[in-house]
Order: C-alpha cells, then structure tokens, then sequence
C-alpha cells in the first residue's frame, strides 16, 4: 500500500517541523508549504489524501487556500481539508466552514489528538 500524501501548510517552522515528524513516524508522505501561496502552487501541481492548512499564513490565509480550493478545478477539490487554529470565535469557525473546511482543529493540540483525527478522515 502506498503512504497516503499529505500537505501541510504552516508559516510556523518549529510547529511544521513538529507536525511532519510525527506524521512521517507514522508512515504518512508530507509536503510542507510555508505559506497559503505555497500550499495553492502545491495544490495544482500534486494529487494529496488530506489538506493540513493554518488559518494565520502570509501570502493567503487557510480560509482563503481552501476558498480557493473548492472553486478550483484541482485534483484536490473535494479532499478533506484540516485546519489548524489559534482562533476559537464562532465567527471564525462559521468563516472555515463557509470556506469549505472539513475539521478545524483549535492550537494548542496534542500531537497523538491529531494523528487519531487524520486516520479518521482519510
């Protein structure tokens, strides 16, 4: 079975890093993107499992990325979109939703949380 693709979209380098480590032990292939820019170029040129995107990113936020992304013609278009958050207001969860996001997952996280929440999705 080949490893399931994922991309990972983070401004944060210790907390990207963190991320890929973790889902790389656990057999996962990860492409990491610093920016909402990044992550969209990624988008169109590479077929992925799941979409790990930040809300807060230089270049186009993760609610704007997944906007995009679900208007677009891209392989990727109805793939399961994670996004992770340090902004817990109902308006800024109903703006992720209204985007198309699948789960929105609140910072900060316990690494193991986040791995059980990616098996269920993908």
């Amino acid at each position: 079975m080949k490893s399931q693709k994922i991309l990972l979209a983070d401004d944060e380098l210790a907390l990207r890093f963190l991320i890929s480590e973790t889902l790389i032990d656990e057999g996962y292939d990860i492409t990491e993107a610093s920016d909402g820019q990044e992550a969209i170029d990624s988008l169109q040129n590479e077929e992925y499992d799941l979409i790990i995107l930040d809300y807060m990113m230089p270049a186009k936020t993760g609610i704007e990325v997944c906007a995009w992304l679900r208007n677009s013609n891209s392989v990727n278009k109805l793939k399961p979109v994670l996004l992770l958050t340090a902004k817990a207001l109902d308006r800024d969860k109903e703006q992720a939703l209204a985007a198309g996001v699948t789960t929105y997952y609140l910072k900060p996280f316990s690494p193991l949380q986040l791995i059980s929440t990616i098996k269920q999705m993908i």
